[in-house]
């Protein structure tokens, strides 16, 4: 038996490396994304190890003095946690509740509609903005939004409201960012949907069209099914990173009076490790921001896999 299993592995990698070498050109392609990641994802991981030390430029990563968990239970006791945590999970959350099932019911409406050019047209303007830069985007809210030129004011003091002042104003500034996230994305976002919902066998529709079955039916008990795989592996992926809210748009909507419901956790590791050179501390913080995205996928993906046998690994 023993001599039988060595000679069964020794069959295995003899063939695996007659693989390797016939299509060596394939895997000289993924050499640059190879490099990518060591150089741009793992390497800079040789940094995180400040979290736990008082960083002194002089002395650099390794001879400045190690202190545990200092700057984490700083960050923990600090009178900004609180605000951070509740602003970071409510826009996450608002988001995810949000945005997360509108490019699903794009997708179906648009997989619905059989005039080609009714089709393509929605398509290309719901895409569109998708490819405007953040900046260009944050333009556009705080110029629409205007208490005083802004489109939307103008039309609210057209219906006898008095003007608001959107930006100004905290109550507002959770809404303003995830229904324009949704605007921003929900037509790229709904391309993977499309997509699924192409693989999907049509004799399953036509035999459905035979039995009776309405197009609200199908779309039900045909569609939705086909998608889920999909849907639950995005889900996952999504709140594995419900933490992580946009720096830049979050950033460029930001001012001192909607601070309280602005400052989330990247603004804050911004203004204290650049603004505040306070590099070990902002690490700390990022590194929390991290591993908690960390867990929630890990349990996420679990719990996908225990329930629908569907997950990333």
């Amino acid at each position: 038996m023993g001599s039988s299993n060595k000679l069964d592995r020794g069959i295995g990698k003899n063939s695996t490396m007659r693989y390797a070498i016939r299509n060596y050109d394939l895997y000289i392609m993924l050499i640059p994304a190879i490099l990518y990641f060591l150089i741009f994802h793992y390497l800079p991981m040789y940094g995180v190890q400040l979290a736990f030390k008082d960083f002194v430029a002089t002395k650099g990563i390794w001879g400045s003095p190690w202190v545990g968990f200092k700057h984490f239970e700083r960050f923990f006791n600090g009178y900004n946690f609180g605000r951070l945590m509740a602003n970071t999970l409510g826009i996450s959350l608002y988001s995810l509740a949000v945005g997360f099932p509108i490019p699903i019911i794009l997708a179906i409406m648009m997989n619905e509609l059989r005039n080609g050019v009714i089709k393509n047209t929605v398509q290309t303007i719901t895409y569109a903005p998708h490819f405007l830069s953040t900046v260009v985007v944050a333009g556009m809210i705080i110029s629409f939004l205007s208490p005083s030129n802004g489109i939307v004011n103008k039309l609210i003091v057209a219906l006898g409201g008095q003007p608001i002042y959107f930006m100004i104003e905290p109550a507002w500034f959770k809404t303003i960012y995830v229904l324009s996230d949704v605007w921003q994305h929900m037509g790229w976002n709904s391309i993977i949907y499309m997509a699924a919902l192409a693989g999907i066998d049509p004799e399953l529709h036509e035999a459905a069209i035979v039995d009776g079955a309405s197009r609200m039916k199908r779309i039900w008990h045909i569609d939705l099914p086909g998608i889920m795989p999909t849907v639950v592996i995005l889900l996952i992926l999504n709140v594995g990173s419900i933490m992580n809210v946009g720096f830049e748009k979050v950033f460029l909507l930001q001012n001192n009076l909607n601070m309280p419901a602005s400052d989330v956790i990247s603004t804050y590791v911004y203004r204290m490790g650049i603004l505040g050179a306070q590099y070990s501390f902002s690490t700390a913080v990022g590194l929390f921001n991290s591993v908690i995205n960390f867990i929630l996928l890990i349990i996420v993906n679990t719990i996908s896999r225990r329930v629908n046998d569907v997950s990333l690994w």
